[in-house]
């Protein structure tokens, strides 16, 4: 395409090429130099904002609250300056209707009278213009303030008309898949439309509270229907594995299929475990996570020992309130991911229990690769693993960051990540104290 600027380039005769460029005819963009074709682009100049967009970005960072406060006293400004401009006529006319006649007060000549008439239509009007000033300073003070206070006033009455809101925004943020059995928002008053959102909100968890159950059920059940078949196939492989006169080929298949089975088995075992966590706790005890973390370690000891890794512990007593079992397989999960997914040499793994500022911790830090700050948040969905989704499976079944996540939810806690300089994981659990 050859654009008018090109043209004119042309009609104007050669050029001498600038200084540090090379003679001659020179490649096309990108590789050559840049050039332009035709008009800058539209992005290349500011572009200048109307007002009326820039008073809309304003009002839209105002809340909802001031914006019914501003409102409330706007309508009563212009009410109240509706009524002084009436009443600013109206003593005008009162007076003028009022105002006694000249002629009931002397009785003179009649060229007398005409002057006394201008000089008492003089003073009438005079009397109007004082009363209309005096009127209209002490009516806009008393407008001034009575309007600060309707200010103040229509800030209480939003605060009031936003009180059911609040509260369903309150009872949106403590829901979870856990609580949604039992919490509602419920709201008392007139049948109004307020109460009609409550109400359908309301429907709405109930809704979601089923078809979580649902899922929940589901997943027990076919975890369940599916143990069995699995472990009818490990009881047969191991028979046949036992048989003295199989073959070499045939026993080599069988330890095969046994760990294929072995890994499916821990996988039922691990969706069977996060449809509990995430079920509303049904054992509440005290519970020492120092006991807690020092029993997964010593469970895990051996496994750390065949892998090369050091567990280095810092255990201090904290006590909350929850389900053992579930914070046991916790804090096992959490040692077993730093453990397996370490350096093949010289690895270590961190385990430290305690209270900080009011809140229990647990936190487990481990040596390993490289983990990006974007992919932290994807380690705790299920099946999701470093860098890879379903792939390279062999060292679990990605459950385990789940399973985490899903006791400490369920125990009112929360649990992060971030990466470790120098490579690994940091994974730190905050749960109630007693």
């Amino acid at each position: 395409m050859i654009s008018p600027h090109s043209e004119r380039g042309e009609r104007r005769g050669p050029q001498a090429a600038p200084a540090g460029r090379p003679a001659g005819p020179q490649p096309p963009p990108p590789s050559g130099p840049p050039a332009w074709d035709g008009p800058p682009p539209v992005g290349a100049a500011p572009m200048q904002v109307p007002l009326l967009e820039r008073a809309k970005a304003v009002t839209n960072r105002i809340s909802i609250r001031w914006r019914l406060t501003l409102t409330y006293g706007a309508l009563f400004f212009v009410a109240g300056a509706v009524l002084l401009f009436v009443m600013y006529v109206m003593v005008a006319w009162s007076i003028d209707v009022a105002w006694p006649p000249a002629r009931d007060f002397v009785d003179y000549p009649e060229e007398d009278a005409l002057k006394f008439q201008r000089w008492w239509d003089t003073h009438r009007y005079a009397a109007i213009i004082a009363a209309r000033e005096h009127m209209l300073s002490r009516s806009l003070l008393a407008l001034v303030g009575v309007g600060i206070f309707a200010l103040i006033i229509g800030y209480v009455v939003a605060d009031r008309a936003l009180r059911p809101i609040q509260k369903m925004t309150a009872t949106a943020r403590t829901l979870s898949d856990s609580t949604l059995a039992h919490e509602r928002i419920d709201l008392q008053g007139p049948n109004d439309e307020l109460k009609e959102l409550a109400d359908t909100f309301d429907a709405m968890l109930t809704r979601l509270n089923v078809a979580f159950d649902t899922q929940r059920r589901f997943v027990a059940n076919a975890s369940h229907e599916l143990r069995t078949p699995l472990t009818i196939n490990r009881t047969v492989l191991e028979i046949a594995l036992g048989d003295p006169e199989a073959s070499a080929d045939l026993k080599a298949l069988g330890r095969t299929l046994l760990e294929v089975n072995a890994r499916n088995e821990r996988l039922i075992e691990g969706l069977l475990l996060l449809a509990r966590s995430e079920r509303e706790l049904s054992v509440r005890k005290p519970v020492d996570v120092e006991d807690v973390a020092e029993t997964a370690v010593e469970q895990l000891a051996p496994r750390a020992e065949e892998a090369g890794v050091e567990v280095v512990t810092e255990l201090r007593g904290a006590t909350t309130v929850g389900d053992p079992v579930l914070l046991e397989r916790c804090v096992a999960n959490l040692v077993e991911n730093a453990i397996k997914y370490n350096i093949p040499e010289s690895g270590k793994v961190w385990v430290r229990t305690g209270m900080v500022e009011g809140a229990l911790l647990v936190q487990v830090a481990n040596t390993g690769p490289h983990v990006p700050a974007y992919e932290v948040g994807n380690l705790f969905e299920p099946f999701r693993r470093l860098s890879a989704d379903r792939v390279d499976s062999a060292k679990g079944a990605g459950l385990g960051l789940s399973i985490v996540r899903a006791v400490v939810r369920a125990h009112g806690g929360n649990v992060t990540a971030v990466p470790r300089d120098g490579g690994g994981l940091v994974v730190t659990v905050r749960l109630q104290s007693r």
